[in-house]
């Protein structure tokens, strides 16, 4: 029996099973056989050369966005409308075929847009070449999920199980669970709260399943099965996803509204140009990006160049970005803007930058 015979039965058998108590552990080692069996799936074939052609994108730019959705529900025409690269567009499914990148240009910062071709159901399983757009949205810093506005929800939802089973978390944080595999000792759980999903039998037996017999295991939350899978498996990308719901010119103003108001969503019409800028913004604000402008002493700050970093960097990576050895140098620095107390502040390596700041930085 091969793999994806094996996916199926123990999906039908989970299916099938009634959940309760007297279920859980049962239906716990279920998933972590399939956690298992869908992991193997996705590895490579020994002696493969990677993506395959068309898929090999460069990362360049400040971040790394990436289009993922069913075929003609606009990809294509989105990239052409936010960036300068022409991606082939038509009214027939599958007008695009490999990975076709673009540049937004937004806030000064240059944020790279992947084109990926359509996904298909059973992606997770390579269909369509899943496996390659889905490799590409893994290193991707934000997925755009474009949906067609008439039927968003069912879209939603099947392509939200395909990134699941391969492994991407959309909008969502790490299980805040310690787990470290040991050479003696057997395994070992502790837990800060009382738990509802998990017990130590069923922690142990989903150990076994990996063929790890000894571990610590610390729990710091009420945690569901499948988090402490993906603890132990370890292969699992946590991605900030906008869910883009195309084609709105063609909906009740009232139905708009709806999909608005919905947590990570946006809604655009890429035909007749409606909704783009709120995109960007919301682009923008999600990849959490910083601008930091430079002064030289006694001199203006430059607001023609930013310095484009994520939300949290310090001074520290303020240096590293203008020369990797000028930290090593740094005396202090001079910050104008939001992060200052007062107007300027000498600050030293650890301070937090804030957006739209400017830095004077002065050597030893």
């Amino acid at each position: 029996m091969g793999i994806l015979e094996k996916i199926k039965d123990i999906e039908a058998e989970i299916n099938r099973t009634q959940k309760n108590k007297a279920t859980e552990y049962h239906l716990g080692l279920l998933k972590a056989k399939l956690a298992r069996y869908r992991t193997q799936l996705l590895e490579p074939p020994k002696g493969s050369k990677g993506a395959g052609d068309g898929f090999e994108v460069l990362k360049s730019g400040d971040a790394r966005v990436s289009l993922i959705g069913f075929p003609s529900v606009g990809k294509s025409t989105i990239l052409t409308k936010l960036t300068d690269t022409q991606s082939a567009t038509a009214a027939y499914e599958f007008t695009t075929l490999t990975c076709i990148p673009g540049v937004i240009q937004y806030k000064g910062a240059n944020i790279q847009l992947l084109d990926t071709p359509g996904i298909i159901e059973g992606a997770a399983q390579g269909k369509g070449r899943g496996r390659q757009v889905i490799a590409v949205a893994k290193t991707a810093d934000l997925v755009l999920m474009m949906l067609d506005a008439h039927k968003g929800e069912v879209q939603k939802q099947l392509l939200e199980e395909e990134l699941e089973a391969v492994g991407i978390r959309l909008n969502k944080q790490p299980p805040n669970i310690y787990y470290k595999p040991k050479q003696a000792g057997g395994v070992a759980l502790i837990a800060t709260v009382p738990l509802t999903y998990l017990n130590e039998r069923l922690v142990r037996s989903i150990l076994h399943e990996y063929k790890i017999f000894h571990a610590e295991v610390l729990v710091r939350y009420d945690a569901t099965v499948d988090e402490f899978i993906d603890v132990v498996e370890g292969r699992r990308s946590y991605l900030k996803c906008i869910y883009v719901y195309n084609k709105i010119d063609q909906l009740s103003i009232e139905e708009v509204d709806r999909l608005a108001r919905q947590p990570h969503s946006a809604v655009i019409s890429c035909n007749a140009s409606l909704g783009l800028d709120v995109l960007l913004q919301k682009i923008w604000e999600d990849l959490s990006m910083v601008r930091v402008y430079t002064k030289r002493r006694g001199g203006a700050p430059d607001f023609s160049d930013a310095l484009i970093l994520r939300s949290g960097c310090t001074v520290e990576h303020v240096c590293h970005v203008i020369h990797r050895d000028l930290s090593r140098h740094f005396k202090y620095a001079l910050v104008w803007g939001r992060s200052a107390k007062h107007t300027p502040q000498r600050v030293g390596l650890s301070h937090k930058m804030a957006d739209e700041d400017v830095i004077q930085i002065v050597k030893k």
